[in-house]
């Protein structure tokens, strides 16, 4: 199989290029990254791109899987339009040039409680990119939703703070639907429910992730 990889760079990217390279049945991994990052491999092909003409790339995106975990911060994009651009836009446009090139399961990352029509930009940016990738007619489309994720070595004071909270809460069976999860069960479960996929749209809960490794 082929496997295409957009946000490899990232936390749970990173864990899922690795995951792809160890596994066997993937005999060649594409990843669309901003600059040179992973050792060379073999079976990887790394395209550096130009996320504002994602077009010119098209041909890249061709193979029987593809993964989409593209995200920043408003931090670090620099305001809620620059954010919107990276976490909607470019991953709505990726999975059109997916599609078009008949890529047959996509696997999206995003986030537990998002909603389309909510009032916080997070939940709504997250909900509306759902909305619209659902509109696109791949054969197996997987959606991920998990809730806070424990990413390695992480300094985001909020993020620590909210997963020792829901940590604590687990241990007395309260919240288990938004318990953290790590960026390796996380991506492990991205590969295992986008190719098992048998229905046309497949959600993916924290339980469902949980449950694997239980």
């Amino acid at each position: 199989m082929k496997a295409i990889v957009l946000g490899a760079t990232g936390a749970t990217g990173r864990e899922l290029v690795d995951l792809l390279l160890r596994d066997e049945r993937f005999e060649k991994i594409i990843v669309l990254t901003r600059r040179e990052y992973f050792e060379p491999h073999e079976r990887l092909q790394e395209v550096i791109i130009d996320f504002d003409k994602m077009e010119d790339y098209a041909p890249y995106m061709q193979g029987d899987i593809a993964f989409s975990c593209l995200g920043t911060t408003r931090k670090i994009a620099g305001s809620k339009d620059a954010q919107w651009k990276v976490d909607h836009d470019y991953q709505l446009l990726f999975a059109k040039l997916c599609y078009a090139n008949h890529v047959e399961r996509f696997v999206l990352l995003s986030a537990v409680g998002v909603q389309e029509k909510s009032v916080f930009f997070y939940n709504k940016m997250k909900g509306t990119l759902e909305s619209n990738i659902k509109k696109i007619d791949f054969p197996y489309l997987t959606i991920v939703q998990p809730s806070v994720i424990r990413r390695p070595e992480s300094e985001r004071f909020l993020e620590l703070m909210m997963e020792q909270t829901l940590l604590l809460f687990n241990k007395f069976g309260v919240l288990k639907g938004y318990r953290p999860i790590t960026t390796r069960d996380l991506a492990s479960s991205m590969i295992f429910f986008g190719l098992t996929a048998t229905e046309h749209l497949n959600i993916v809960t924290v339980k469902m992730i949980v449950d694997r490794f239980e």
